[in-house]
């Protein structure tokens, strides 16, 4: 299932059942796993590790060096999970020095001209939309949704099942659970419907909200309102997720 217009560097793995369309380009130390289904032209470089399951459309590049001017040719790679849809055009950079790797987990769909850059991790399950630009060393966590053409700052992070609206330009962390949009980003409420089609009962949704109006109302000082959010919010795993979430925060987070 590999076509004879395909070029694959011959100390490259590839594992069973894989297709590899026309005009495709893989590398030396390139490793792909099972089940993989490569459309025409798409570009494997050096260092990049491919899991089981996914499907790379036309023009898709995983692997290229980072752009980075800090960058000098150390050793990286890009990793990508299983069951993935990489849609046209869409870049992978690998790492540098900073991590090391650029990784992109399991079960997501990256839409047509998204760029990962260096050492950014996208986490499982997200969906990011066309156009959308992640800087390096940015962090998604899993389940977020990121519409169209939304810019990420590099280093920031975003939290899980979260809805960025189209456009949106974040130079800040985006606090999980939450909808953001505006211009300039703004917190926009909880993602209700969102969490509801997860699963997420009324009595959790309910303890989000008021742990955010807690945080995002109140007054003094942040540390004395997350010390608020523990005394008054019962113990959940979205409520330990946040307060994590925020005392991590390295940028600030969108208010």
């Amino acid at each position: 299932m590999i076509s004879p217009l395909a070029y694959i560097h011959p100390e490259a793995k590839i594992g069973e059942n894989c297709e590899i369309g026309p005009f495709c380009y893989i590398d030396r130390n390139v490793e792909i796993g099972d089940n993989n289904t490569l459309m025409n032209s798409v570009t494997v470089l050096y260092g990049s590790r491919i899991g089981n399951g996914n499907t790379f459309f036309p023009g898709a590049v995983i692997g290229a060096i980072p752009q980075d001017l800090k960058f000098v040719g150390e050793e990286s790679t890009a990793e990508i999970g299983d069951n993935n849809k990489i849609r046209e055009n869409v870049t992978i950079n690998r790492g540098t020095a900073a991590k090391g790797r650029t990784v992109v987990g399991s079960g997501n769909l990256l839409m047509e001209g998204v760029h990962v850059a260096h050492d950014a991790i996208v986490g499982n399950q997200c969906i990011i939309g066309n156009g959308t630009k992640l800087a390096g060393e940015t962090i998604i966590d899993d389940k977020a949704i990121l519409s169209a053409h939304v810019l990420l700052h590099q280093f920031c992070r975003v939290g899980s099942y979260v809805m960025v609206g189209g456009g949106t330009r974040s130079s800040q962390d985006i606090l999980p659970f939450s909808m953001i949009a505006r211009d300039p980003a703004a917190f926009c409420g909880l993602n209700v419907v969102g969490l509801k089609r997860r699963g997420f009962d009324r009595e959790t949704i309910d303890n989000i909200h008021r742990t955010y109006q807690i945080i995002l109302q109140g007054t003094g000082l942040l540390k004395d309102l997350l010390e608020q959010v523990e005394n008054e919010i019962p113990q959940s795993p979205e409520r330990d997720y946040i307060l994590e979430f925020i005392r991590s925060s390295k940028r600030g987070f969108i208010r």
